[in-house]
């Protein structure tokens, strides 16, 4: 069982603390897990000019908007982590398909 307490039942920064690098645990995994996707179409999309795709990147965003919505999160402030995540995503992608066809 975790010793990790939810936000509203935190009583001392220690247990804050814990709860946080708790939380960037999980988000490394997941955001490790998204960058497989992003090696996965690094391999499958036909070619380069296919990486950058402005339509998908508009969907995924929107998806975002929704789910912040939904959770009543900050939607700005998720979108600009989403601004930063999806370039730094489509830089990868470009990096692993630039590698792995040369």
């Amino acid at each position: 069982m975790s010793n990790i307490r939810d936000p509203q039942d935190c009583t001392t920064m220690a247990e804050v603390r814990a709860g946080v690098d708790d939380v960037d645990r999980r988000i490394v995994a997941l955001i490790a897990r998204r960058f497989g996707y992003m090696d996965a179409a690094a391999r499958i999309k036909p070619d380069r000019t296919a990486v950058r795709d402005e339509w998908r990147k508009a969907d995924v965003k929107a998806k975002v908007d929704a789910a912040a919505a939904g959770a009543g999160i900050d939607r700005a402030l998720l979108s600009r982590l989403y601004e930063d995540l999806i370039e730094t995503s489509i830089a990868h992608e470009l990096d692993v398909y630039d590698r792995t066809r040369s």
